[in-house]
């Protein structure tokens, strides 16, 4: 009989797990010795932090990032296949949202493994729900082209699509790049598009704005640099 794979959040910055995650996660993630992780080094941080009822030294963590060749991702099955749990960690945020977690899932449920998420903070849906923008109807891009030209064209089509189908587009960014995607997006949108610009969620310097582009226009830039981003636009 295969194990369960836990999906477990983490959270969005500095602080302590206790703080941000549910005990009843806490204590899922406790008696788990197997792990697939982004880094180790700071998976480790964590789990410390998080509490485990065996040495650290004692844990196996297995890391899957984007470095990671696809065919090198079913041996992290293995475990699982021999009936361990095995608990699966992003950087940040919620797994496989994102996050190359999801060709481990994807795996996992082609294999009908168990694979149970966790509930915890996503930067994506608490941005939505503080934007004043539609919820009902929304799509994540990822991370949009870095190159200009690319970038300005697939900014336009999001925004005709919003205005099509009336539906907040949410996307992201590299932080360091962050003024950069803002001033494109004032640049190529319509004066009456909404965007929402949503920093350090969960965290002391939190901040969630939603102004028109005319309006954003006339205001100083937010202070996002080097710092986690959700964008936001409704057409």
């Amino acid at each position: 009989m295969s194990g369960t794979l836990y999906l477990i959040p983490v959270p969005l910055g500095p602080g302590q797990p206790a703080d941000a995650l549910h005990p009843n996660i806490l204590a899922t993630i406790r008696p788990l010795t197997h792990f697939v992780v982004e880094q180790a080094k700071s998976a480790r941080a964590f789990l410390k932090a998080a509490g485990t009822d065996h040495p650290l030294q004692e844990l196996a963590l297995e890391e899957l990032n984007e470095h990671t060749r696809d065919a090198d991702i079913e041996h992290l099955l293995a475990p699982l296949r021999t009936g361990h749990d095995v608990g699966l960690l992003s950087e940040a945020g919620c797994p496989a949202v994102a996050d190359p977690g999801a060709n481990l899932v994807a795996l996992a449920q082609h294999e009908g493994i168990r694979v149970v998420p966790l509930v915890g903070p996503s930067s994506l849906l608490l941005a939505l729900m503080a934007s004043g923008l539609n919820g009902q109807r929304f799509a994540f891009h990822g991370y949009l082209p870095a190159k200009e030209a690319e970038r300005r064209k697939a900014l336009s089509d999001l925004e005709s699509e919003s205005r099509k189908r009336q539906q907040t587009q949410l996307f992201i960014e590299t932080p360091y790049r962050n003024r950069a995607l803002f001033d494109a997006i004032l640049q190529i949108c319509q004066p009456n598009t909404r965007l929402c610009v949503a920093t350090d969620l969960t965290l002391p310097g939190e901040s969630v704005r939603t102004r028109r582009i005319a309006e954003w226009k006339k205001q100083t830039p937010p202070d996002f640099e080097r710092r986690p981003t959700v964008f936001l636009l409704l057409a």
